[in-house]
């Protein structure tokens, strides 16, 4: 949080949400030049869609213990990144859209919390 010096987190192995249905819609919209399918996930905390095409794969098995917000539910079923997203919730709506898709390699240390960083689990 911005008024904070504390960082919260969130443990990714855990979700407290729950998926009813997952449905897949081929060729939904176009983003960045990717035509996407789009991934619905109704769940008991509203609804996620996801947008993404399967050239921008990714290792499902690195992903395995991450269920927070269902990303590993999303990964296992697309076998990709997204490139949209609208999460409903109910108290809010998120959506993010990829501006570009660049291949890169992120050093381990760009992970790094700067020395001193107070950390704290979230309350939430």
């Amino acid at each position: 949080m911005a008024n904070s010096e504390t960082l919260l987190w969130n443990d990714g192995a855990t979700n407290p949400d729950e998926i009813l249905k997952a449905e897949v819609n081929k060729d939904v919209t176009e983003v960045l030049g990717y035509k996407c399918d789009e991934l619905v996930l109704t769940c008991k905390s509203g609804t996620q869609k996801y947008y993404f095409n399967t050239k921008l794969s990714v290792d499902t098995k690195l992903f395995v213990n991450h269920k927070f917000g269902n990303w590993y539910d999303f990964v296992s079923k697309s076998n990709s990144l997204p490139l949209k997203s609208i999460v409903d919730n109910g108290q809010f709506t998120l959506e993010s859209v990829a501006t570009e898709v660049k291949e890169m390699k992120l050093d381990k240390t760009f992970f790094d919390l700067p020395a001193d960083t107070k950390t704290m689990k979230s309350p939430y």
